[in-house]
């Protein structure tokens, strides 16, 4: 097959977008934490970004993608990636695509699962430790969990996928079970073992740039696109589906959680209407390319206000999950994923199944769930060892006079936002003292 020079300038117009997600949710969780430790947090997200894209080079991708037979190890065949250089992609036989372009493209994905954990530990994270949970957990459980349920083999075209959840026939178009469950069982597991902000949730932790937390929002939706559509790998009828229903989705979740809002609350908010267009693109990611427009809008509806309703959990329960992960992107890929098993029609895309609702029967939702459960349990439970682990050998969180003066200065020696001109502000201030100390000496 020779190499189609569309079908690869679609796939690279669409990493660029899925990495543009990766600036886009930095802005998000910056503007969600208190002014202290918007840094903090957008440094988190970069730090994973370096950290990711090296790993993934010498032998994340070959994990992920290689083939050693047995379905949940892929093995170190392809480590360097110095086998791809001049390659066509391989998914079930041979795409006109690169493989090199295949690999950067997956390769998106993996830095912003990682990245979407560091909101569920926000405010109190050491950033050496962070690091080395990234270097770890996108080994042990990203890497793995890929394997798993990306259809390496064209499964569900008739042939033999190389992942034993892909093997049994599981839906998972843009990484329902990969990307959201898996990140939002680890953000729990993480602030399980990390603990609670100290004063929450007595004192008020508000957002202190809203408008930085729609832009991220509408970055975090921009990206969606190359995120959803660009996993057809290529420039068909099925991007355009798939485009369509991340579209409708993202906007009837922005519609259903502003609507719970104003019955429960009285009120619409902006922090609602940002976090409910996060929620439908959430739950459409498993199923964008296996559903019918009207499917998209209803699964939005249903993620919007279920998510809504789910991210009070944690006050009743009294876990800490800063920003929510857990509410919003565990219970959104659930419900995606889940949602296939009733309304996934091969009409939208013939390599597809039935769900019930098109004469299905109950097998999709079946194989639905197994993979669902599979991949929360192994996500929750390898990162509270890792989570564990990590806290004993070095500590995990701050201490409370860091956390409480501001972990922005604590960590990093900066500040987001300079009030004071005159004195160069925190920074400037210790800096000052710093250098009078010296003069004095």
């Amino acid at each position: 097959m020779q190499l189609s020079a569309g079908d690869t300038a679609w796939v690279l117009l669409c990493t660029v977008l899925v990495f543009v997600m990766a600036p886009g949710l930095a802005l998000f969780y910056g503007g969600l934490v208190r002014a202290k430790s918007s840094l903090n947090m957008m440094m988190m997200t970069f730090v994973a970004v370096g950290i990711v894209a090296i790993l993934w080079t010498l032998y994340g991708f070959s994990m992920s993608f290689g083939d050693t037979g047995n379905g949940f190890f892929g093995g170190f065949q392809l480590a360097g990636m110095g086998e791809l250089l001049n390659k066509l992609a391989s998914n079930g036989g041979q795409l006109p695509i690169p493989a090199l372009a295949f690999s950067m493209f997956q390769l998106m994905f993996a830095i912003i699962t990682v990245a979407l954990i560091s909101g569920s530990i926000a405010d109190r994270a050491k950033f050496s430790s962070w690091a080395l949970f990234v270097a770890v957990w996108i080994t042990l459980v990203y890497f793995p969990v890929a394997h798993w349920v990306f259809d390496l083999g064209g499964a569900q075209a008739g042939g033999t996928g190389a992942g034993w959840l892909a093997n049994r026939g599981i839906l998972d178009f843009a990484g329902g079970t990969v990307v959201e469950i898996n990140s939002g069982a680890s953000g729990l597991a993480l602030a399980l073992i990390i603990g609670r902000r100290v004063g929450w949730p007595k004192s008020p932790m508000k957002p202190h740039s809203l408008p930085l937390v729609l832009l991220g929002a509408g970055l975090l939706w921009f990206g969606w696109f190359g995120f959803n559509a660009g996993s057809a790998l290529a420039a068909n009828q099925l991007a355009a589906t798939a485009l369509t229903n991340t579209m409708l989705s993202g906007c009837a979740g922005l519609l259903s959680w502003i609507f719970v809002e104003r019955i429960r609350d009285g009120h619409p908010t902006s922090l609602g209407a940002a976090s409910g267009v996060i929620a439908g693109l959430v739950a459409i990611t498993p199923a964008c390319g296996f559903v019918a427009p009207w499917a998209a809008i209803v699964i939005g509806l249903i993620a919007g206000a279920l998510c809504a309703f789910t991210v009070g959990l944690k006050f009743r329960l009294g876990f800490d999950d800063s920003l929510d992960v857990f509410g919003v992107h565990l219970v959104g890929g659930v419900v995606g994923c889940l949602a296939l098993g009733f309304v996934a029609t091969k009409i939208a895309n013939p390599a597809g199944k039935d769900g019930l609702f098109y004469g299905g029967g109950l097998t999709v939702l079946g194989v639905q769930s197994l993979g669902v459960v599979t991949v929360l349990i192994y996500s929750f439970v390898v990162t509270l060892a890792i989570g564990w682990v990590i806290n004993k050998v070095m500590g995990f969180r701050v201490d409370q006079e860091a956390e409480v003066d501001g972990i922005d200065l604590d960590q990093h020696l900066e500040t987001a936002y300079d009030f004071s001109s005159a004195s160069g502000g925190a920074l400037g201030q210790r800096t000052a003292r710093a250098t009078h100390t010296e003069v004095s000496s």
